[in-house]
């Protein structure tokens, strides 16, 4: 199962569980799709029993009417018989041969029709006292053309030919009352069906009619809900907006004050340092006056002056200098990085539009000479371009650089590669990736805190570098994340809106 559809599935089940407003419109609206679609399955089952009813009526009456064609051309049949007896016209004669011509059709239109055992029997019966009849009105027919009239008028006085017709006119008057039987019973069963299709559609209209009252007053007092929701958000929105722009000037407050602690402090510890430096210099240059002293005294007199003073003269006094210049020019580095920060906090941002792949092969070009040395290369590919602070811009990708040049592997041909793309939202992204030395997991955060340092410690540097591109581009607003492995190389990520916002780094 695909995340996306598992996730649609939880939602689900989330919201069948959470007694909602929302859940109980749903709730109706389906029961009321329910209900259409099962008049919908009533209303065509009816309309499929009465179409049944209604072909089973009108085969019903065509039973009838062939039942009853029958008889008519029996009966005209007998009527041309009769009339060429008495008269002995041959025009007689047409009207029962076309009866007899058309009884055939009639008869096999009735067998078609019969559909039950019963109208079967019947209409066998009645082709068969058919068939027995013209017999009869053949043979007087016969006899009256060959000049023996008197006996085919004997063969009418029996009756024989009576009897059948009599027989036929029952068998008909069955097969009709049959029919209308069935006629009867199908229009009683569609009345029924008739009116059941608008007992249910009634009664689904009510139904659908109350659940769409319900669901009218539910989504009224859901939309008053909102609106309520809405207007008392709307009040803390303004409330929210105060507070922000006051907690807003509160932190801008603040950080100008952490700013102009920070100036403060570096410049205030700046001024002993000056004095520790001079005053350091001082005691180097009284260390040497007073180690030539000795030196001229041991020359005049050897054993007037104690080793221990001349090896705390001349080792351990230099020994001492020494370390306090390193310190202070340590001290010193770091004083002036915090300062350049302070600064760099109180800059304000000048967005202006920047041609990337030019501004950072600019920046690969300045550090040539270390990559030719190093047997690295910089590969600059096409960079989108961006809306922001010139300055602060080439400062992030600068240090970027330098530390991807700075950290190379020595054990491999270096490379540098700077790529970057347009994303979504008004947003772009730039990675500078490296094939040198890595990060340790442990230290992916760590690097980016002041005077932060990782790996072995055989490069210049106070961990100054990656805590300041931080800060630069949280003042742009944007994000800065590394992937980096060990003994394989980094990436850094870069993400910046396409567009600086003004006063986007005024808080940082």
């Amino acid at each position: 199962m695909a995340p996306d559809f598992r996730s649609t599935i939880q939602g689900l089940r989330v919201f069948l569980r959470t007694p909602t407003i929302s859940r109980t419109i749903v709730g109706l609206l389906s029961l009321a799709i329910v209900l259409l679609l099962l008049i919908n399955i009533a209303t065509f089952v009816m309309v499929q029993r009465m179409s049944e009813n209604n072909a089973t009526a009108e085969r019903s009456q065509q039973m009838q009417l062939a039942a009853r064609e029958l008889m008519l051309l029996m009966v005209d049949a007998e009527t041309g018989q009769r009339g060429f007896l008495l008269t002995g016209r041959q025009d007689f004669l047409a009207v029962h041969d076309e009866a007899q011509l058309r009884l055939p059709q009639v008869g096999d239109e009735l067998t078609r029709l019969a559909d039950t055992p019963e109208e079967t029997e019947r209409v066998e019966t009645l082709r068969e006292l058919k068939r027995r009849r013209l017999e009869v009105m053949n043979e007087t027919i016969q006899m009256a053309r060959a000049g023996r009239i008197g006996e085919a008028v004997q063969v009418l006085r029996r009756g024989e030919g009576k009897a059948f017709m009599d027989e036929m006119r029952q068998v008909v008057a069955d097969i009709d009352a049959i029919e209308q039987a069935r006629i009867d019973r199908r229009k009683e069963a569609a009345r029924i069906a008739t009116w059941a299709a608008i007992g249910v559609n009634g009664i689904s209209a009510v139904l659908i009619i109350a659940l769409a009252v319900i669901s009218l007053m539910l989504i009224r007092r859901y939309v008053a809900e909102v609106q309520s929701a809405r207007d008392n958000l709307d009040e803390l929105n303004r409330g929210l907006e105060a507070t922000v722009m006051e907690r807003t000037a509160d932190l801008t407050r603040a950080n100008e004050e952490i700013q102009r602690f920070a100036y403060i402090v570096s410049h205030d510890l700046r001024a002993p340092l000056v004095n520790v430096m001079g005053y350091t210099s001082e005691l180097e240059q009284a260390g040497k006056a007073l180690s030539a002293h000795m030196e001229r005294t041991r020359s005049d007199d050897p054993d007037s002056i104690e080793q221990d003073a001349v090896q705390a003269v001349e080792e351990d006094v230099p020994e001492a200098i020494g370390f306090i210049r390193a310190s202070t020019a340590k001290m010193d580095r770091l004083i002036n990085a915090i300062l350049k920060l302070s600064r760099e906090g109180r800059r304000a941002l000048v967005p202006e539009r920047l041609d990337m792949t030019g501004m950072v092969q600019q920046i690969a070009d300045s550090v040539r000479h270390q990559t030719e040395e190093a047997d690295a290369e910089i590969v600059v590919q096409d960079l989108p371009e961006l809306e922001s602070d010139r300055l602060s811009v080439e400062q992030i990708f600068g240090n970027l650089i330098d530390n991807a040049v700075k950290y190379l592997d020595d054990g491999r041909p270096g490379r540098i590669e700077i790529s970057g793309r347009d994303m979504l939202g008004g947003w772009v992204e730039y990675e500078i990736v490296d094939n040198g030395r890595g990060i340790s997991d442990r230290d992916h955060e760590r690097i980016f805190e002041l005077f932060r340092r990782s790996g072995r410690q055989d490069r210049t540097g106070e961990g100054l570098g990656l805590a300041f591109v931080r800060n630069s581009v949280r003042r742009l607003g944007g994000t800065i994340d590394i992937e980096s492995e060990l003994g394989k190389g980094s990436t850094f990520r870069l993400k910046f809106p396409k567009r600086l916002i003004a006063g986007a780094g005024d808080t940082v």
